[in-house]
């Protein structure tokens, strides 16, 4: 992976993950209620669609959809008043980014082989491609990867519901993105223990 996409990932991370939560804590230390902290937590994240456009000057699939989460977010916030209501809505985007990686081993084209070519050296993308199609012991790692974290996704969306409405309000955004973190570590761990008894990490790196 390149400098400036190690940078661009690393503040993708921060806009999206550290941000809403600093936003969160910050507006209660200073003494606003749990739903407006809420909702300013959950429109946090525009900052980070803001930036990538006005870098890329366009949105992609995926902004597309953050932005309108954040619009039904803002519509619960309004229609409620319910700060628990906009804590579970959080299960929305991971249970929706599971179900789309999962959704599209459908199509032939599984999202993490395209995930993968893009944060790789040019021309990485191709010869992905033709492992995918011509390897099988490529292919496999793929499918087991997608499987493992769309399936960690939907897990976290089940896990944010029970948390919503059965932990205190102000622990929840917290304890949120420490399961997120978790159930992605433990789907990354199986996927590379997996990838190097396989010998499908050294394909990846061109080395098979």
């Amino acid at each position: 992976m390149s400098r400036d996409r190690r940078s661009g990932a690393a503040l993708a991370l921060a806009l999206d993950v550290v941000v809403p939560l600093a936003v969160f804590y910050l507006a209660r230390a200073a003494g606003v209620n749990q739903w407006l902290a809420l909702l300013l937590a959950a429109i946090a994240p525009a900052a980070g669609i803001g930036w990538t456009w006005a870098r890329t000057r366009r949105l992609d699939p995926t902004a597309v959809f953050i932005i309108a989460t954040m619009a039904l977010s803002l519509l619960v916030a309004l229609a409620t008043g319910d700060a628990r209501a906009l804590l579970a809505r959080e299960s929305w985007l991971t249970g929706a980014a599971g179900l789309w990686i999962l959704g599209s081993l459908a199509t032939g084209r599984p999202f993490l082989l395209d995930v993968a070519g893009k944060v790789s050296p040019a021309g990485a993308a191709a010869r992905f491609d033709r492992l995918w199609t011509g390897n099988p012991v490529f292919h496999r790692w793929v499918l087991l990867a997608s499987v493992a974290w769309g399936a960690a996704f939907l897990l976290d969306a089940l896990v944010r519901i029970v948390f919503a409405y059965t932990l205190a309000v102000d622990t929840v955004p917290a304890a949120g993105t420490v399961s997120l973190i978790a159930l992605i570590a433990l789907a990354q761990a199986v996927v590379m223990i997996h990838g190097r008894r396989s010998g499908a990490l050294a394909l990846l790196r061109g080395r098979g």
